[in-house]
């Protein structure tokens, strides 16, 4: 700079002039200098403000935007194009509206041109913006946006990404919420949700039946509660673990939820039990369908790996306003409903009435005295004489447990094993049953009556259960009982929900010496072909037919069938249910080998059955039963 002041001075003096403009002529330059130098310093600090201006905005973490009056980009920073794709030559002229989601283009316009928005007073706003080249991604950005005063309008500054800030009118900034927001809704959907199922849990199952309700009420319809409780998840998941019960778990809810229409809701309350609300019904027909497509739904097997499994599903059902006003109301009679199909054989669905409530409060307190007999040892084993029907000597017995309740007295298996079975307590029940009646038939068996067979009843529980041919073996040889002594009973439903499982562990039943008996046969699938594939020793006449023994009776026909089908499968014959000389002669007459009934007396204890083995030839006579 002094340079420069020397050499202007020095082209004056070479310039002819006089010696007083001359001195003027220094004086000026003189005072010029500080100024020129003020302006060099100023010029060179707003350089570098300029620069560390666009590197602060070009840096930024957010994206950094200005708008003109028409709601275009006039400017925008390097930050969208690592956030959304889009170079800021491209969005330059854009309107704004371009990189905005559709749901929010009316609230985006809104809130640039809403009242009261000021630079002290910003508005402030959560958008989905536009992923560039990505139809459907979108991220979650937090606007801050306010309108820049005249005032401070930008004059000219066309040096940040080619754009022309100088037609801003508005100012703002976009913060990338994305990570946020996908936390917060993980929260809400672990809040409100069944993490394992996705489904709605229980908490959520009940503000939508709140609401439903609520509108029930207002437009004077009817809506319907489902309370589903899956039948043999627990031996299922208690065998194969509980990683192969959470995947039936998901498998089933797959399936139901391909039963419901729009607008149902179906939560998982708990373990193996599920909620489904119908919200807008117009009578019992609407629910009484739905309940049918989630039972035929839940009846085909499912695949878990190698294994291959069944559940069913007890379904109790709530109707609004009839079974209740509130929600709780609605929900307990629905499971009071749903016990009722549990305690009466499952795999169905009821409609709650009023008669259940008295129903549910005895299941509570029968449920209680139930754990309590198992540790008391209350359970008793009695045992009805098997007898030959020529020759009236008692061959076997069938084990048949009784309950001495402290109150109630002597129960039979009708009135408590449905609710053991529903409880999980029906497999240490069984065992029990099973030790003591081995012991004791043992006992008999080696004190001179080799020839005497046991039959025991078994659950379907037991029978299902993967390693049900181990543990009962395993049982039998830790009582010390010769298994060519022992016949199982098993129902025709149990087979025909597993013919080809059923028909292995059967064999290997079989193979190692232990009878098989079909119980109450004629009831349920009566099927030849299983019948033909199974190594079934004997079929048990179910009762019902033979207290129709009658002349000219559908029944004495019934009987006469399934005798002459065993004797064709070279199968033997036991009558149950035998109380008369007519039915007794009848079956003889027949060639019915074996029968039980109060003909000759119901069930015994123990005690009794020792003096019929120490009378001659072990023969019964008739005992009228009172």
């Amino acid at each position: 700079m002094k340079t420069n002041l020397i050499e202007e001075v020095l082209g004056h003096i070479r310039t002819p002039s006089a010696p007083d403009e001359l001195l003027t002529l220094v004086e000026t330059a003189i005072r010029k200098h500080p100024l020129i130098q003020s302006h060099v310093a100023i010029q060179s600090r707003l350089e570098k403000s300029e620069a560390l201006h666009r590197y602060i905005v070009n840096n930024s973490p957010d994206i950094v935007f200005m708008l003109d009056e028409a709601g275009r980009f006039c400017f925008i920073n390097n930050k969208v194009e690592s956030l959304l794709g889009y170079s800021p030559a491209e969005l330059c002229g854009q309107h704004f509206r371009y990189i905005l989601d559709e749901q929010d283009v009316a609230r985006g316009a809104y809130a640039v041109r809403g009242p009261n928005i000021s630079a002290d007073n910003p508005r402030s706003l959560e958008v989905l913006l536009k992923v560039k080249g990505q139809k459907t991604a979108t991220r979650h950005f937090e606007i801050t946006a306010f309108p820049i005063e005249p005032q401070s309008w930008p004059h000219s500054d066309e040096s940040l990404s080619g754009c022309i800030p100088q037609l801003a009118r508005y100012y703002g900034t976009a913060r990338d919420v994305t990570d946020r927001k996908e936390a917060e809704a993980f929260i809400n959907f672990q809040t409100y949700h069944d993490p394992l199922t996705r489904l709605p849990n229980r908490a959520l199952f009940k503000d939508r039946l709140e609401l439903a309700a609520a509108h029930a009420r207002r437009n004077h319809h009817k809506l319907a509660v489902m309370f589903l409780d899956l039948d043999r998840f627990k031996v299922i998941n208690n065998t194969l673990g509980h990683a192969m019960g959470d995947r039936l778990l998901q498998a089933v809810t797959q399936r139901m939820e391909k039963c419901l229409r729009h607008g149902d809701t179906l939560s998982r309350f708990g373990g193996d039990e599920f909620t489904i609300l119908l919200p807008v019904i117009h009578g019992t027909d609407d629910a009484r369908s739905v309940a049918k497509k989630l039972i035929a739904a839940l009846q085909n097997p499912f695949q878990l790996g190698n294994h291959e499994v069944f559940v069913g599903a007890s379904i109790g059902i709530a109707l609004f306003p009839d079974a209740g006003q509130t929600m709780e109301q609605l929900l307990q009679c629905a499971d009071a409903a749903m016990y009722y199909v549990k305690a009466r054989g499952k795999d169905g669905y009821r409609f709650h009435s009023k008669n259940m409530r008295t129903t549910t409060t005895q299941r509570l307190r029968m449920e209680r005295d139930l754990r309590l007999a198992m540790e008391r040892e209350e359970f008793q084993v009695h045992y009805q004489p098997q007898v030959c029907s020529k020759t009236h000597r008692m061959v076997g017995v069938e084990a048949l447990v009784r309950w001495q309740h402290p109150t109630l007295g002597l129960l039979y298996p009708v009135d408590f094993l449905p609710l053991a079975e529903e409880t999980g307590l029906i497999a240490k029940l069984s065992e029990k049953v099973l030790s003591h009646a081995c012991k004791e038939v043992g006992n008999w068996i080696a004190s001179g009556h080799p020839d005497l067979r046991l039959a025991v009843n078994l659950s379907p529980s037991q029978v299902e259960h993967p390693r049900f041919v181990e543990m009962l073996t395993k049982r039998i040889k830790a009582n010390g009982f010769p298994k060519e002594n022992l016949e199982i009973e098993i129902t025709e439903n149990v087979i025909m929900k597993d013919l080809e499982r059923i028909s292995s562990k059967f064999k290997d039943l079989a193979s190692s010496g232990i009878r098989i008996a079909i119980d109450d046969f004629g009831t349920g699938y009566s099927s030849l072909n299983y019948l033909h594939r199974l190594p079934i020793h004997t079929l048990k006449v179910d009762q019902s037919f033979v207290k129709a023994i009658r002349s000219g009776e559908e029944g004495a026909c019934i009987v006469n069938a399934i005798v002459a089908m065993a004797h064709g499968l070279k199968l033997e014959i036991v009558a149950e249910g035998v109380e008369t000389g007519e039915q007794l002669s009848y079956l003889k007459k027949l060639g019915c080998q074996q029968v039980q009934g109060f003909f000759y007396g119901p069930a015994q204890p123990a005690s009794e059955i020792s003096k019929i083995l120490n009378a001659k030839d072990r023969c019964l006579v008739h005992r009228p039963h009172n």
